[in-house]
């Protein structure tokens, strides 16, 4: 039974019932006889609806596709609303250089599309490999900055102590039965500043890093970082003169079950990372 239930019945139990019954008398006449509606006038009605929800429809369509990819925006750099990473329409880039996307238009998308390619490259596995390394320095930085950070990240990850720690052997080498993940997957981009020879861009992403094994005492975890790379307008391209991370934004974790080690590293296996170039 309903609440309005409940209350009719209430109100029937503490009332009398009092029955009223009106005679109409064969000769009465309603002073105002209801006119049937006139089927023009119904259909004018109908019509003049149509029109005002389709001219509704036009101008709603106007206002949200008006703006058009790699031009400046009214609001300050990194002040306005957030732009989608979506494909815009351009040609994505055509080259590449040790395995990274190059060649990026000197616009703000293009540099957007630059910070979240190198990223990418910057926090995957092939860090851990001399010879990768030194390809992807010099194919992400700035000729004048290049050197002096492969010096850097050479002695940074050529390191016995960070590489036990991370669960590697003291010579990088992954051990017998493991799979090694270091990925980052990109959610967004932001301009914080741009100029027609450099930027700077916010690079969003949840990182996994981690071995996955059934003895790994290092397992696959998720993190979530926001990178800030400098850019600057070198040799036709984008390149990075330096960066900075901080932690999260964080998103509040569902509850589900973490996977096996078998299953983690069977999607380790097999599926493959991606790049961001659009």
């Amino acid at each position: 039974m309903s609440y309005g239930d409940d209350l009719d019945d209430l109100r029937a139990r503490r009332l009398p019932v009092q029955t009223r019954t009106r005679t109409r008398l064969p000769e009465e006449e309603d002073p105002s006889p209801r006119q049937p509606a006139s089927p023009r006038r119904s259909l004018v009605t109908i019509l003049g609806v149509i029109v005002l929800l389709l001219g509704a429809i036009v101008i709603a369509n106007q206002t949200g596709g008006g703006g058009s990819e790699g031009s400046a925006s009214d609001e300050p750099a990194g002040g306005g609303q957030a732009e989608a990473t979506a494909p815009s329409g351009e040609l994505p880039v055509e080259g590449e250089v040790a395995g990274i996307p190059s060649g990026f238009a000197q616009t703000e998308q293009g540099a957007e599309s630059a910070a979240a390619n190198y990223a990418v490259a910057l926090e995957g596995e092939g860090m851990f490999d001399a010879e990768q390394r030194q390809a992807i320095v010099g194919a992400v930085y700035a000729p004048d900055v290049a050197a002096e950070r492969s010096a850097d990240l050479d002695a940074a990850y050529s390191d016995p102590d960070f590489l036990t720690r991370i669960g590697l052997e003291e010579d990088g080498e992954v051990p017998a039965g493991m799979d090694f993940v270091s990925r980052v997957v990109p959610v967004g981009t932001s301009v914080v500043e741009f100029g027609a020879d450099s930027a700077r861009v916010a690079v969003w992403y949840s990182a996994l890093f981690g071995l996955a094994g059934v003895e790994s005492t290092n397992p696959v975890t998720e993190s979530w970082y926001t990178t800030t790379y400098d850019l600057v307008w070198a040799d036709g391209d984008w390149k990075v003169t330096g960066s900075s991370q901080e932690d999260g934004p964080v998103p509040v974790a569902r509850d589900q079950r973490a996977s096996s080690a078998e299953e983690m590293s069977d999607a380790v296996e097999r599926f493959g990372g991606f790049t961001y170039a659009r």
